[in-house]
């Protein structure tokens, strides 16, 4: 049987925020770089890049953010079913938007520049997934999905499966080599993420010393 291949269609995008932070200490979606939160910083990204945003967190949480938020159909499921979420999101569907861009809200390098070149080479892939690839390996929250792939992972969630590029597996992907997502950002910094109250202090100092 021949691999399905998807091109085209608008494309929407989700901020994921429904992580415990357990070894932060505290909400990290909440914490601060120059005045402003990381889940308002990774929505003011991700709407400058695709025009549109919505989040993606635990029933009741971020009512406070000003933006549209999804509950998680699995919460505490891990970022799999956050992912299944946004791409089972009715909204987006009936604006007739077939891509989900879906990033984490605690990569605090992330640029408008190089979200809106994921989300145009995904609009022009037959993949079900264009995600980029760092020397960590896959980073699949901050990649591209296509609607059509929404039975295969929800399939493989439903057999158990949890690790996200487990899952991956299932379905077609292109792969964003380095190559091409450091001209975005020659640090390679841009899938840097803040686990801890050390790394957050990192962020806060490089933020605040390059002005982002």
């Amino acid at each position: 049987m021949a691999e399905e291949t998807w091109v085209g269609g608008a494309i929407y995008g989700y901020v994921m925020a429904g992580g415990g932070s357990t070894r932060f200490g505290f909400d990290k979606a909440r914490a601060e770089l120059n005045g402003e939160t990381m889940l308002a910083r990774m929505c003011r990204l991700v709407k400058d890049a695709t025009g549109s945003v919505s989040v993606v967190a635990p029933f009741g949480r971020y009512a406070d953010s000003g933006e549209r938020v999804v509950d998680d159909h699995w919460p505490g499921q891990g970022p799999l079913g956050g992912i299944i979420t946004a791409l089972m999101d009715a909204h987006a569907r009936n604006r007739g938007d077939i891509w989900r861009l879906i990033v984490g809200c605690d990569m605090p390098f992330l640029t408008r520049e190089w979200l809106a070149y994921l989300a145009e080479r995904a609009l022009a892939s037959g993949a079900a997934i264009v995600v980029p690839q760092s020397a960590l390996g896959l980073e699949p929250l901050c990649a591209c999905w296509h609607t059509g792939a929404t039975g295969k992972l929800q399939h493989a969630f439903e057999d158990g499966v949890r690790k996200v590029t487990e899952a991956m597996k299932r379905v077609s992907m292109e792969v964003v080599d380095e190559s091409d997502w450091k001209r975005f950002d020659k640090a390679g910094r841009l899938f840097w993420n803040m686990n801890t109250p050390a790394e957050y202090e990192e962020a806060r100092r490089i933020v605040e010393a390059e002005g982002r």
